[in-house]
């Protein structure tokens, strides 16, 4: 996991840009220059730590790439590669690969990437992997493109001045996230989950998208103790391969299944205790799953580390988080996510994770509802945001192809809209905020080729989501009781707002990007409202936007807004 950034079809140099990104790259930054192109790396190293800097150079090609190719070692092989490669890296084979194939040896990676690949026939290449885990912009400048892995890098370079998308930040506001291609700020554009790019003359030319979903798909048929072995051996091969590491790794442990599933095939695949963090918060009435992440690490012998979250924690955190964010949402998910990081990063490289386990197997209450009929109570599984135009932007982004159930189609929704524009964008950035390469299982391409195919009935049953996966568990790891009713994750930030209200609102109003999206009076009645649910979206935006769009430093954009903490 790293950043990247480049300059193709234009003079100019990467460094600027990609000065910017050193924090995804601690160990060192590299830039080279040619002919109208100019392409900069930030190395986080996870593979072949001695000669896998990028840029990287191999028959005839070029690449700077973020993230991981996790079948590397199985394409070298099914290619007789072996004799050619000069290194270890992860990303060598793909440029032998394409040396053969031309574009058509992207359809063969497994993993989570945004590349640029310069090759030896001329042509120049932007790809992003299909469930869009990492993240590209891309800006056009003097005739050419520019790129980068962050969107601080263009306006730290001041190649572009920070102008606010209100539209964009409407979708903040109403859903948490930025819905997408356009990013928040104008003239930035994030190049969509499994979008293949061409750079031609300066111009992007789309040769498609690796779609991580099938459009048509045959439902699964079998005993379900058949699936479940089935099940057991794709998850177990998805996480085995996600562990491909020279460096320490570990996970972070919720008491959810997802993460106890990755627990226990961690657990059995390794055999030293792995370690495991989890964040708990001190807060009264909050949600806490300390006691059950406790039982499933006693259970498989983890390396088990308990990490706390309070008030203090909470006005600390937030500013900072938001200067991470700088293509922001506002999922208070972000505050734990942090917190996790902050305390792994001193431990551990490289941290698997969860996400992406309920959308491909049907967890969320929302699917259930949706399957339900009007008069159960159930309703589309869509969200509210009480903006019409965000709710028919969201419906035009999430419109499912043809041939789906409707859970399937609930399920795509979601991993076109919030799966990469909100847990994944998290993920990416508090993580390589504290030099943290964050993998998840789940978002595998075997694994969605088992789950998402599966009758409903495998996946929503009941009152029970991931029908499959917790009947998988309960046989695989008993003390994840994944039968239990579920507490929720949530995250106590009304608690710690709510003494501050009073004061929060005027400040927050007045705000420049709040007052060109908000009348200010609507502003004051959520914060004079406890039982308003914008206060904190609202909070957020506003730090984001002082720290973005004008500048300030995260410490002094929480004077701003509110006071002394």
């Amino acid at each position: 996991m790293c950043g990247i950034a480049g300059v193709l079809g234009a003079d100019g140099s990467a460094r600027p840009l990609i000065g910017a990104l050193a924090h995804r790259g601690p160990d060192g930054i590299r830039v080279e220059g040619g002919d109208h192109r100019s392409l900069a790396h930030a190395r986080l190293s996870i593979i072949d730590l001695q000669r896998g800097w990028q840029p990287l150079h191999a028959a005839g090609a070029t690449v700077v790439g973020n993230g991981e190719i996790y079948n590397y070692l199985e394409l070298a092989a099914e290619f007789g590669l072996g004799d050619q490669l000069a290194t270890g890296s992860d990303f060598e084979p793909l440029l032998h690969l394409y040396a053969r194939e031309g574009p058509a040896a992207f359809s063969r990676l497994r993993g989570m990437y945004a590349f640029c690949l310069l090759g030896g026939d001329g042509r120049a290449w932007l790809v992003r992997d299909p469930f869009g885990i990492k993240p590209l912009y891309i800006i056009e400048r003097d005739g050419g493109v520019a790129f980068a892995s962050e969107p601080r890098a263009f306006l730290q370079a001041g190649w572009l001045a920070p102008e606010l998308d209100t539209a964009r930040a409407r979708d903040l506001l109403g859903l948490n996230y930025v819905l997408g291609e356009d990013s928040i700020f104008r003239g930035v554009r994030r190049l969509a989950p499994g979008e293949i790019v061409e750079v031609v003359e300066g111009k992007l030319i789309s040769q498609g998208r690796r779609r991580p979903l099938s459009s048509h798909v045959p439902k699964r048929t079998g005993e379900e103790k058949d699936l479940i072995a089935r099940l057991d051996a794709v998850l177990e091969d998805s996480v085995r391969v996600h562990q491909r590491s020279d460096v320490p790794y570990g996970l972070f442990l919720s008491g959810g299944i997802d993460s106890a599933a990755v627990a226990t095939l961690m657990a059995r695949l390794n055999a030293r205790p792995v370690t495991a963090f989890t964040c708990g918060f001190d807060a009264p009435g909050a949600r806490d799953e300390r006691a059950q992440a406790e039982r499933v690490a006693e259970a498989l012998q983890l390396d088990w580390r308990e990490t706390r979250f309070g008030e203090e924690d909470f006005w600390r955190v937030l500013p900072q988080a938001a200067w991470a964010l700088d293509d922001p949402t506002a999922d208070y998910a972000i505050l734990p996510t942090w917190k996790l990081a902050e305390a792994a990063k001193d431990t551990l490289t490289v941290v698997l994770t969860g996400e992406g386990g309920d959308e491909l197997f049907g967890g969320y209450g929302r699917y259930r509802r949706a399957l339900r009929p009007a008069w159960l109570g159930g309703r589309p599984a869509e969200p509210r945001p009480g903006d019409p135009a965000v709710l028919a932007a969201w419906r035009k982004t999430a419109r499912a192809p043809g041939g789906l159930t409707r859970l399937q189609a609930a399920q795509a929704a979601d991993v076109a809209t919030w799966l990469p524009h909100d847990l994944l964008l998290k993920l990416d950035r508090c993580l390589m905020a504290h030099g943290l390469e964050g993998r998840t299982p789940f978002l595998d391409a075997a694994v969605a080729d088992f789950a998402f195919p599966l009758p409903d009935r495998f996946k929503v049953r009941g009152r029970y989501g991931k029908w499959l996966l917790r009947a998988w568990l309960e046989r695989a790891c008993p003390a994840a009781r994944p039968w239990a009713r579920k507490q929720g994750f949530t995250v106590p930030v009304e608690a710690w707002i709510a003494p501050r209200a009073q004061d929060l609102g005027p400040r927050i109003a007045r705000v420049a990007a709040v007052r060109q999206v908000c009348a200010p009076g609507d502003v004051e009645a959520a914060f004079a409202d406890p039982a308003s649910p914008r206060r904190w979206p609202l909070l957020f935006f506003a730090l984001w936007s002082l720290i973005h769009l004008e500048g300030a430093d995260p410490a002094s954009a929480l004077a701003a807004v509110a006071g002394t903490v």
